[in-house]
């Protein structure tokens, strides 16, 4: 079966979402989601999103987010990311976004390495109000069609010009020729047996993007997360205890109760000062403790880690929640410009699976929905610009004849092998070889 598109965008999260709803509404769009449109990482993000609160702001913004990164960010990204966070903010709260407010105006929450409260929220569930008001604004976009359940397979392409992609719907082939196709398909949680991410994320893209010999940037620089909750099943996804609890006072003790960190450093830091106490107590996680706010503001302020961790037997008003480091983001991913152009024309990612530069070495806290509304909406604008000089072409392509499983598996054997390249044995246990 082929189908002949405008715009080709895989990935229903942030990014994917909101690339579709800024383009051209003359423009026939294609958004496609392995699972569900809900079944993404935005829709797991709790703490919030960072912005600069005002023009004064946005120097100290970049500067946080350059320290954060140890230096190694993109600069001309980070300036982008600050300067047009506001715009992009404003844009959700149009939308229906309910950011927490006080007399109508909004709260700023802080998380580790901000040096201000700069960090917009809904309560403890910011990723689902997010991607909420985001789906409910695509549906009525009667120029864009979704297909869920559908998997990416590969690119079509010639010359180093991507021309559509292929996919499998309903065990049924696909080719999708397009005039720009978009990836946004998310992190690399899945290659991991420890990861807050969705299961279901096992770097796709990546693996695409090596095998067409697509351009990739920084794949060793992977986020550990300092505080997931911590449970003996690792292969599980583990349920994210969001930083912006120890950025409202929740205090790390380790199992003889003594404060060890200031937990409001940046993430890597926190993560190896964890580390280090399990490793010197034997206890394979360490505690958070946010019992001295009160019952009140703690099932008000967090009202999904109260109930989540609730269901795992732990009430968090009265008892310490037990957590340890998980892989939680990652950095890395195809390189792009500032517009999200990959190496092969025609074809664009934004969010997790690309590599803007903006991250450096290490992600500040809150940033990550930031990067993928700024960048989508630049992604938007270069396809609005150009598509018009652009013609489809129907190019041969080929039967897939292996199963989904297979080609899954394959594609996380090539992600980890790349992965592992860069890194060497550093994540080799961390990693999910089935």
């Amino acid at each position: 079966m082929n189908k002949i598109v405008d715009v080709l965008i895989i990935g229903s999260g942030v990014s994917g979402i909101y690339s579709s709803l800024n383009l051209r509404d003359d423009l026939n769009i294609l958004l496609v989601t392995k699972s569900k449109l809900q079944d993404t990482n935005t829709y797991l993000a709790q703490g919030g999103i960072s912005t600069a609160k005002n023009e004064e702001d946005i120097d100290l913004f970049v500067q946080d987010t350059l320290k954060a990164g140890k230096y190694k960010n993109n600069l001309n990204a980070v300036q982008v990311l600050a300067k047009e966070s506001i715009e992009n903010i404003q844009y959700l709260l149009e939308i229906g976004v309910d950011f927490d407010k006080n007399n109508d105006e909004l709260i700023y929450t802080r998380e580790g390495a901000h040096s201000i409260n700069r960090i917009v929220y809904t309560k403890d569930n910011t990723g689902e109000s997010v991607q909420k008001a985001l789906i409910n604004e695509v549906k009525q976009r009667k120029n864009i069609t979704i297909y869920e359940d559908t998997y990416f397979i590969d690119i079509i392409n010639k010359n180093n010009e991507c021309n559509g992609a292929i996919l499998i719907k309903n065990n049924k082939q696909i080719n999708v020729y397009a005039k720009a196709v978009v990836l946004a398909t998310g992190g690399i949680g899945g290659i991991f047996k420890n990861s807050t991410n969705q299961k279901i994320l096992n770097g796709d893209s990546i693996a695409i993007c090596i095998k067409r010999n697509i351009k990739l940037k920084d794949l060793n620089y992977i986020q550990i997360h300092p505080t997931a909750f911590y449970e003996e099943n690792e292969n599980e996804k583990r349920l994210l205890i969001s930083e912006v609890v120890r950025g409202e006072g929740g205090k790390l003790l380790n199992i003889n109760g003594e404060q060890f960190i200031d937990e409001l450093l940046p993430r890597d830091v926190v993560s190896k000062a964890i580390q280090k106490q399990i490793h010197k107590t034997k206890k394979p996680y360490v505690n958070l403790d946010i019992t001295f706010m009160g019952k009140e503001y703690i099932v008000n302020r967090f009202p999904f880690i109260y109930k989540e961790c609730l269901k795992k037997g732990t009430d968090i008003t009265k008892e310490y929640i037990k957590v340890s480091p998980s892989q939680h983001y990652f950095m890395g991913g195809i390189e792009v410009d500032l517009n999200s152009k990959t190496s092969m024309k025609n074809l664009y990612a934004v969010g997790e699976t690309s590599c803007t530069g903006v991250h450096g070495a290490n992600r500040l806290a809150s940033n990550s929905l930031l990067e993928g509304l700024v960048f989508s909406k630049r992604c938007a604008s270069s396809i609005n610009n150009s598509i018009d000089n652009i013609d489809i072409k129907l190019r041969d392509t080929y039967e897939i004849k292996e199963d989904i499983e297979i080609l899954t598996k394959k594609n996380k054997e090539i992600v980890i092998k790349a992965i592992k390249e860069k890194c060497g044995e550093d994540y080799d246990e961390l990693f999910d070889y089935r």
